[in-house]
Order: structure tokens, then C-alpha cells, then sequence
């Protein structure tokens, strides 16, 4: 189960940096950041320098410290799908059992375009047999997506339960991904 009401960015990735931010800040506005005023996602973080980085790098929060950016670390992404280009801000959580890519709400149709969706349903297919799965994530609505069709979640939910599906198949087991449960921890 995935807890939606956590908004820690967290990847346990354990890979050195294998690129270096540069002038992007996209990370800086996709994300809420409660640290900092309660920044909330959509909107650019107070400290942000668009273009050319934090304006509080050195005594930024540890909670923006603890965050890292999945296509810094994973060279297999071109440059096309760097978040300041791709409009994507990727973070693999695999204690969440969940890939994000979080998509600037001023570009919510970047996800679609090529060579980013056909690459995004083949990596899903690719996370689906480790029980993992791709949210796509803009503001707080969010979609879970597979190789052949998406599950639109929205807005409401607090916590995501995948549904698996095991097949057999002659050089072992897969698994595809045939629903998701919402659950919804919030009072009314």
C-alpha cells in the first residue's frame, strides 16, 4: 500500500549522482514542501530561482535535502527527460512500491507526448514485475498507469492498494497490474 498522505520525497536510491541539477528547478514546483511555509505543489517555492537554482541551497530544509531526482541518478533517461525539458519530475520510492513522476501542472499533457509515453508504459511494464507501480501525479490528482491503460485515481485518495495479477508464463512468472484500491482516510 502506498501512503498518499506522506509527503516525504524520499528515494532510497544508494547510486552516487551521476549528473548534477544545473539550472533546473522543477523539483521546486511540482512538490508541497511543508517546511517552507507550507508551500503547496503547483507553485514555485519562495526561495526558488527559476532557471538558476535555490536561492538557499546550503541551509535548505532536510526535508528538501532528503529528495532525489531519479533522472540525476539514472543515466538510462537522455536528456530529453530532464525535468527542466520533460516538464517531469521523477522519484522512485521502492519502500512504496511506487515509481512518481510528478508533471508540472502548467504542462499537464507532458506526460503524453513522445518519447515520454510509450517509454513510461514500457517502464511500467518493467516495474509490474517487481509489484511496482507508476503513478503519474499532477497537483494532487493522480493516475496509475501500465503497458495497455491507465487508472485514473483523482484527487481523493490518501492511500493506493495494487491489485496484482500473477501469470505463468514459460520463463516464469509475471504479474500485471488489474486494479488499484483507493483509500480514503479523511473525516467527512
Amino acid at each position: 500500500m502506498v501512503n498518499r498522505t506522506s509527503t516525504a520525497m524520499t528515494d532510497a536510491t544508494a547510486t552516487p549522482l551521476q549528473r548534477s541539477c544545473g539550472a533546473c528547478t522543477m523539483c521546486c514546483k511540482v512538490y508541497d514542501v511543508p517546511p517552507i511555509d507550507n508551500k503547496p505543489r503547483g507553485q514555485w517555492c519562495k526561495h526558488c530561482k527559476p532557471g538558476r537554482g535555490c536561492g538557499i541551497w546550503e541551509t535548505r530544509p532536510q526535508f528538501c535535502r532528503d529528495f532525489h531526482c531519479h533522472w540525476i541518478y539514472d543515466l538510462s533517461f537522455g536528456e530529453e527527460w530532464k525535468p527542466e525539458r520533460s516538464k517531469l519530475v521523477m522519484n522512485y520510492r521502492p519502500n512504496e512500491n511506487a515509481f512518481v513522476v510528478m508533471v508540472d501542472p502548467g504542462a499537464p499533457g507532458a506526460w503524453l507526448r513522445e518519447p515520454y509515453h510509450s517509454s513510461l508504459r514500457a517502464l511500467a511494464g518493467r516495474l509490474a514485475q517487481q509489484r511496482h507501480a507508476l503513478e503519474i501525479v499532477i497537483n494532487h490528482d493522480t493516475t496509475v498507469i501500465t503497458p495497455t491503460r491507465d487508472f485514473p485515481v483523482g484527487s481523493k485518495a490518501d492511500a493506493l492498494e495494487f491489485k496484482w495479477a500473477e501469470r505463468n508464463t514459460p520463463s516464469g512468472p509475471t504479474y500485471e497490474l488489474i486494479g488499484v484500491i483507493v483509500k480514503t482516510l479523511r473525516l467527512a
